[in-house]
């Protein structure tokens, strides 16, 4: 029985970067050798076992064999009899590949250590091309080392490409695509994410509302860049810059979905793109089963932010209505990250990129403004049933007309 240190542990360790998890493979053993000795099993597929002390998973060296088509469709042999060169085989990129025992000695079968000297994610082997979920962790790993000069080898990124092409990706499930759209959220370069997926054509199949926007034109006063998907991955790389919330960095992303929906005769104008943004945030949400906390900031940053964008050019009682929309009362939080979304949407843009974006502060101030009107005043004075609503609407725009007068009055 031999043990090693394996995967993201030993790659993060010769890169020099801070270790987070981990990740041990266990040869010449069986499950009944790590129950003996206090393991607890948990794996369900194969073996997989967590230290009695540390709790780090240690899983027994195994080998696969691909029987169908999707991430599930594996058998796999887990006999003592498999070598850790064997188990390394299966990985799916060199850099992920390399494994340490405990003497310090690495083991690298597969040019791995060249790899990362070189800055690329290539895949280890044609086994690469059994497991669709690959094509998303190797985008993800595109965007979590693209500031240190990371890119996908060539042959990888044709290797991806053949896999959509013959239709891999459809079998992906919803869960599992979003719990790897979520971690790559969450990276250095999200943007590299999305891009990574529409280069081998799997962003058209996996997010087609987002694939849509590229080529789309915008008017090129507002939008230099003119290209919508262009622009939608410079929104993503400011909200990046601005909050590491990757609920912030989604509503980024599907701010704008609507106008790739806009029909032609009418570019670059984009009338009415807001609505059918909505709705296809909602489509999407609902078909990979997106938490609720994503999807409602999602859906009111694409509804409103262009609301929010025109702070100063539109009346009070439009104001008040995005502020009840958005819920300032019960949600202060969930406004808070609409405006940092509607602030990337703004800087997202060729020569913006630095430019102040002052209606995160008004609608701040109106916001306090609204909240300083008091329910418990209203039914004081013996107001009752729908007219505490009404009075309470009355009050709030009542208190928000001088403040706007003043705001467009000192601009």
């Amino acid at each position: 029985m031999q043990i090693y240190l394996v995967g993201g542990a030993v790659r993060d360790k010769l890169l020099n970067l801070p270790i987070k998890d981990h990740d041990w493979v266990v040869t010449g053993a069986t499950p009944e050798n790590m129950t003996d000795l206090g393991y607890k099993p948990v794996g369900k597929d194969f073996p997989v076992f967590l230290h009695p002390e540390t709790n780090e998973e240690y899983a027994l060296a195994r080998t696969e064999r691909k029987t169908s088509k999707g991430y599930h469709g594996f058998s796999f042999n887990a006999s003592p009899e498999v070598t850790l060169k064997e188990d390394l085989l299966r990985r799916d990129l060199t850099i992920n590949a390399i494994a340490e025992d405990d003497t310090g000695k690495i083991y690298d079968y597969h040019n791995g250590q060249h790899d990362l000297k070189n800055k690329k994610l290539r895949h280890v082997s044609n086994a690469f091309a059994e497991d669709p979920v690959r094509i998303l962790r190797v985008a993800r790993f595109a965007a979590r080392y693209a500031n240190l000069g990371f890119t996908v080898a060539n042959e990888t990124l044709k290797l991806m490409t053949d896999m959509v092409i013959a239709g891999e990706v459809n079998a992906l499930v919803a869960e599992r695509v979003w719990q790897e759209t979520e971690k790559a959220l969450g990276e250095s370069r999200p943007e590299v994410f999305f891009s990574t997926l529409r280069e081998c054509g799997a962003l058209k199949v996996l997010f087609p509302d987002v694939d849509r926007l590229f080529g789309v034109p915008q008017p090129a006063q507002w939008h230099p860049e003119i290209d919508t998907g262009i622009h939608t991955m410079m929104v993503l790389q400011q909200a990046t810059l601005l909050s590491k919330d990757p609920e912030v960095r989604f509503a980024a992303l599907t701010h704008d979905l609507g106008k790739g929906t806009t029909p032609a005769d009418v570019l670059p104008s984009h009338h009415g793109h807001e609505d059918r943004g909505y709705d296809l945030v909602i489509k999407l949400c609902k078909h990979y089963r997106i938490p609720k906390r994503f999807t409602d900031l999602a859906k009111l940053t694409a509804k409103y932010h262009t609301h929010i964008h025109m702070a100063f050019d539109i009346k009070a009682k439009t104001v008040l209505k995005v502020l009840t929309a958005c819920d300032i009362y019960r949600k202060p939080e969930r406004f808070s990250q609409m405006l940092l979304a509607c602030k990337a949407d703004s800087r997202g843009r060729t020569g913006f990129e630095e430019n102040a974006y002052e209606q995160v502060e008004f609608y701040e101030q109106a916001a306090d403004i609204c909240r300083s009107v008091e329910v418990k005043d209203i039914i004081a004075e013996g107001i009752t049933g729908e007219q505490i609503k009404q009075e309470l609407h009355k009050r709030r725009l009542a208190v928000l007309k001088p403040f706007m007068a003043m705001q467009t009055g000192t601009r």
